[in-house]
């Protein structure tokens, strides 16, 4: 079975073995047979692709058809279990499969417990986000986790059971219900490359059960840990030197790339790719709308390589992929690797992930603000902003991680700039450290030997206005604000989902009180992570403000009205993007045009007044007059433009 005929044919006779199998699924549940029609369409349209990419995987295993067969039957009665309401939403989405690109898609991110306490209450915040202009809600990890550190809910002990403290897994189906009606699609983090050490397959596998042990990479001494070792990096180098954690009670060594309590599967066992597509496709019931895949480039472990976005990392969620297609059609993947910008983007396909975080650009906003030079930012956006057609960004400021400086030291090289110095500037800058900077961020898993460390801090805090309000410099107030606009004027027209961490609409500075709670003290990633402030919502419907309820108004009102601004711009839609080759480098030119409609987006990222010249704007735009969106002036290109500080203009022909 070497070449792709082989293959082909292959497919096709193990489909026909198959199909009797399916046949008794059918009678056990009491499918009809004019039920079963949709699925049979989907199954010979992806089962080829579905085959070769699990042949490539496991083909040289014994028992392969038998895991092949039981990965059918599962998806089969996953497909059974899902409602006629969700069926129906994967017939309209198969007939318009670019419904996650519009102009009105606009995301929101949070922590159910620290943004309302529980999922009930939850829902009753619907109108909120409608108020804000969200279509897309993700809620990080609400599912079962292990007691005391368990890294902001990413060490998950049952994806089927909700954290008793925020609800059930009826009060999450519940909320995805009310959320389609209100017109958001819901979106949950499928934690898939680890599991926690409490898991019932990490216990079992404790309790000595072989089958289990085979679910996890579990060694009986250092000799193949140390091999490996050779090749990886650290990823959380404060926490846990290397990679394994030596387990008292088995008395052997575990692989766990991030925490030591988050066990890594083991996905070359197919038992271990059946079960966790179980746990997708049941979350898919729930009514989930796009699952962002967490760590990504992790899940693929060889002997010699660094571990990090092997080939079949990628073949794995491609297969993954096909069998959603067949079974829940209506769900996307995004993906999240915060790796280099070439790997990045080798993830976005919509064979495999339709969606993917933009990190380069999230930092590259960062570094932009820093330098008040916009050059790397334009030479990584000249090439490295496009996408496959069916697929799109999710662009963000921040999130609930860290900031990494994830910028190609080439595109950097091709402007003058060494990458591994720029780094340590910008580490130093967003500290705090660097003379003249405005940031109040943390450090977060600084390793001396790399000199590699990201940064932590609220998106408010990074632009200035925690300094500014703790020295009451109103200059440095405004100049502040100013740069939280700029930000989300570029994230809210570049083009994809714009995402905001919700808190970040209030302008939420550092929470440096995170340090009292022992379980999150260790991860200055919690300083970014506040709890909402709901008083403020009662100060922006008071027609009486001062002082810092003066402030959060604007900062809120500015944001809501960019997002209602966006959703009356078509040209937004998509990812056509062009750069406008300004001579000004403190400044951001792009033209965004999609089936006729035309935006021009100007982003001075200093704080001081910048010129661009009228002509470029002409010829670029194709007009001499433009009527600015957002301050509602006109511009005549017949001369120069003056942009004002850290002003942000989208543009229409008037």
């Amino acid at each position: 079975m070497n070449s792709s005929f082989d293959i082909s044919l292959e497919a096709e006779l193990s489909l026909k073995r198959l199909l009797p199998r399916l046949e008794e699924v059918w009678r056990e549940r009491r499918v009809p047979p004019d039920g079963t029609h949709a699925f049979l369409v989907r199954l010979l349209e992806y089962w080829p692709r579905l085959f070769e990419h699990l042949f490539e995987l496991y083909g040289n295993r014994y028992d392969f058809f038998y895991h092949l067969e039981q990965i059918l039957l599962a998806t089969a009665r996953c497909w059974i279990d899902r409602s006629p309401h969700l069926k129906e939403v994967d017939l309209r989405r198969i007939h318009q499969p670019d419904w996650f690109a519009s102009e009105n898609m606009v995301g929101g991110a949070l922590y159910v417990d620290l943004f309302s306490e529980n999922l009930g209450k939850l829902q009753e915040t619907i109108p909120y986000f409608q108020e804000l202009g969200l279509t897309y809600l993700h809620l990080m990890p609400l599912f079962a986790v292990r007691p005391g550190a368990n890294d902001g809910g990413y060490a998950i002990s049952n994806y089927r059971s909700v954290d008793p403290q925020l609800g059930t897994i009826e009060d999450l189906r519940s909320l995805g219900q009310k959320l389609r009606e209100a017109g958001i699609s819901l979106v949950l983090d499928f934690v898939f490359n680890h599991t926690s050490d409490d898991h019932e397959w990490a216990q079992r596998a404790q309790a000595g059960e072989r089958e289990y042990q085979q679910f996890y990479y579990i060694f009986p001494d250092r000799v193949m840990p140390d091999l490996y070792e050779r090749t990886l990096r650290e990823i959380f180098p404060t926490v846990r030197r290397g990679n394994f954690t030596w387990h008292d009670g088995m008395r052997q060594w575990v692989w766990t790339t991030f925490n030591s309590y988050q066990w890594d599967l083991n996905y070359s066992n197919p038992a271990v790719f059946r079960a966790m597509l179980e746990e997708m496709l049941f979350l898919a019931n729930m009514g989930v709308d796009i699952l962002r895949l967490d760590a990504v480039a992790f899940v693929w472990k060889q002997m010699g390589t660094s571990c990090e976005n092997l080939p079949q990392a990628h073949t794995l969620i491609r297969a993954y992929n096909a069998l959603v297609r067949i079974a829940a059609p209506a769900l996307l993947f995004k993906s999240e690797a915060i790796v280099h910008p070439d790997d990045v983007v080798r993830y976005v396909d919509p064979r495999e992930c339709q969606i993917s975080y933009n990190p380069t650009l999230m930092a590259l906003l960062w570094e932009a603000l820093a330098t008040r030079d916009t050059k790397l930012l334009r030479q990584s956006l000249g090439h490295r902003q496009r996408l496959p057609p069916g697929t799109i960004w999710t662009n963000y400021l921040r999130c609930h991680d860290d900031i990494g400086w994830t910028f190609d030291d080439l595109d950097a090289a091709a402007v003058g700039i060494n990458g591994y110095d720029h780094r340590q500037f910008l580490n130093q800058f967003y500290t705090g450290q660097f003379e003249g900077s405005f940031a109040r961020g943390v450090p977060f898993q600084h390793n001396p030997a790399t000199g590699d460390m990201r940064i932590s801090g609220t998106l408010a805090s990074l632009a200035g206005l925690e300094q500014a309000i703790d020295v009451g410099n109103e200059q440095l107030i405004d100049q502040a604000v100013c740069r939280i606009i700029l930000l989300h004027g570029m994230i809210l027209s570049i083009g994809g989902i714009p995402l905001l961490y919700l808190g970040e609409e209030w302008g939420m500075l550092n929470d440096y009180d995170f340090v009292k709670d022992p379980a999150k003290a260790g991860d200055t990633r919690w300083i970014h992570r506040p709890k909402m402030r709901w008083d403020y919502l009662e100060e922006l419907e008071s027609s009486e403000h001062s002082g810092e309820g003066s402030l959060r108004k604007r900062i809120f009102t500015s944001i809501q009205q960019l997002i209602a601004l966006r959703k009356q711009l078509p040209a937004i839609a998509g990812l056509q993007m062009e750069l406008i080759p300004l001579k000004n480098t403190h400044v951001l030119g792009f033209l965004r045009s999609h089936q006729g409609d035309r935006l021009m987006v100007l982003g001075n990222f200093s704080e001081h007044p910048q010129q661009v010249e009228g002509n470029t704007l002409r010829t670029a735009g194709l007009g001499r007059f433009f009527f600015d969106r957002i301050s509602q002036r006109e511009f005549n290109t017949s001369e120069n433009i003056t942009l004002e500080p850290y002003q942000v203009a989208w543009l229409v022909r008037s």
